[in-house]
């Protein structure tokens, strides 16, 4: 563990507790500006993980986050926003963390330690050769992860490894690493502070290209978008009427005539059909709506 970049002692905090407020606070923005660059430095990486990502999904397989303490809950979080942002079946992202459900809140001791555990909880959840696994440990050492790994590729699932240290024990067991390498932390070993950073970051990614490249994205629009209460709603005839350029009345008549679907109500305002001909449209494109907008009547 000594060894671990994430472990050494930051020589620029070394006196942190000797600073006024505001220099605490402008040592740590400034620690927090350098991930941004290490992310970067794994921009090839990145996108390789979102292809095989996509494609999976693409064939109906799911991408599976599992990790232990902060990296867990990191995961978990990533993987609740998809329905709501990108109106994804709940099943389609999942989040494990090593504990269960009460390690979100609580440290559930010695978790981490368990490799076998990580199986138990993968085939709980019908991990197949369909999905791709992305294993989080800041590490790249936690042995919830590596179990979780190795029983991803024993399977035959796409094994993607996620930390921020190099040459970690997770390059044995993944078919790709992602390892934007933040540097010690401000707080010697505290991971959830840049590393939690620059992993919350590679989720955002990994996440949010997939959905570009399925077509759940129409620009930078989110219009597969589950309106779930007032503000997205807004959002909903904020995007209908931006993209026909109806009124925002107007756009909102065309959503409930279209039970509240954005790609629906836009396909059926800019081709001047009804709703049914806009989903099979839609259905024709595989739901892209760039496509169906240009698909011969």
């Amino acid at each position: 563990m000594h060894q671990l970049v994430t472990e050494q002692p930051n020589a620029t905090s070394a006196g942190i507790d000797t600073l006024s407020t505001n220099e605490i606070v402008q040592l740590m923005n400034a620690e927090d500006g350098k991930v941004a660059a290490a992310v970067e430095l794994e921009s090839a990486a990145i996108a390789k993980a979102v292809d095989a990502i996509a494609s999976r999904i693409a064939k109906d397989g799911r991408l599976v986050y599992l990790g232990a303490g902060t990296s867990g809950r990191l995961g978990v979080l990533d993987a609740s926003e998809c329905p709501p942002t990108f109106n994804t079946p709940p099943e389609m992202v999942i989040g494990i963390i090593a504990g269960g459900v009460r390690a979100l809140t609580s440290a559930i001791e010695g978790a981490e330690d368990d490799s076998e555990s990580a199986i138990v909880d993968l085939k709980a959840c019908e991990l197949s050769n369909r999905d791709v696994l992305v294993g989080i440990a800041t590490s790249g050492r936690t042995p919830y992860v590596i179990g979780g790994l190795r029983y991803a590729q024993q399977i035959g699932a796409y094994a993607i490894g996620l930390t921020c240290n190099p040459d970690s024990e997770l390059n044995h067991c993944s078919d790709i690493v992602i390892a934007p390498v933040v540097g010690p932390e401000v707080i010697s070993g505290s991971t959830r502070l840049k590393a939690g950073t620059a992993t919350k970051m590679v989720l955002n990614i990994l996440t949010t290209a997939t959905m570009v490249r399925l077509g759940k994205t129409y620009g930078n629009w989110m219009v597969d978008l589950r309106a779930t209460n007032v503000k997205l709603k807004a959002r909903s005839v904020r995007i209908v009427a931006s993209i026909t350029g109806l009124s925002e009345q107007q756009a909102a008549e065309q959503l409930t005539l279209c039970n509240g679907e954005v790609k629906t109500a836009i396909v059926a305002a800019k081709r001047a059909v009804g709703a049914v001909e806009a989903r099979t449209l839609l259905e024709r494109s595989a739901g892209k709506l760039r496509l169906a907008l240009e698909l011969p009547a």
